[in-house]
């Protein structure tokens, strides 16, 4: 297990790094409960403990039923780790949880979808409504938007809520 960047030996942990902790305990015994490899890395990212299960060199197939079709179980396995905090810590956890990188190609893939709509709407002056996302998903293309200077809205109702982009005002 690798712990969060900076000197966390001397300095007593900040809470996010203690939830990132209390996470990779969690997700660890979940893992030799499934008999399955991996490294877990824990980081602070944007405010949110950040925690990934790395697939060991070779094993990177096996750690596919963790996020199953389009992520549905890592979905599920971020809320029950979040919960696993919580139970811990007394606080909601807004913990962001990666399995073998998923989460991450999954947002340059929507930051490429952003800059796209980004693009029509700026040559147009239309708004744009994108495809129903999940929450991460809104709040990466709420989060790149909002770095080109537009402003975005959810519409709609779970599991449909999706992103409308608007122009600049």
């Amino acid at each position: 297990m690798t712990t969060p960047s900076g000197d966390a030996g001397t300095a007593s942990p900040t809470r996010l790094e203690e939830e990132g902790e209390i996470a990779a305990d969690y997700l660890e015994e979940l893992l030799d409960i499934a008999d399955l490899d991996g490294d877990i890395d824990i980081d602070v990212d944007h405010g949110r403990a950040a925690v990934e299960i790395v697939a060991e060199e070779g094993a990177e197939r096996a750690l596919d039923r963790l996020v199953g079709e389009d992520g549905e179980v890592l979905d599920a396995l971020q809320e029950l780790t979040r919960l696993a905090v919580q139970a811990k810590t007394g606080d909601r956890s807004r913990l962001m949880l990666d399995v073998a990188g998923f989460r991450a190609a999954r947002k340059a893939e929507l930051v490429e979808v952003a800059r796209e709509a980004i693009g029509r709407v700026q040559s147009s002056g239309e708004s744009v409504s994108l495809d129903p996302m999940n929450p991460f998903e809104r709040k990466v293309v709420h989060d790149a938007v909002a770095a080109a200077g537009l402003t975005s809205d959810s519409d709609g109702v779970e599991p449909g809520r999706y992103v409308v982009i608007k122009p600049a005002s």
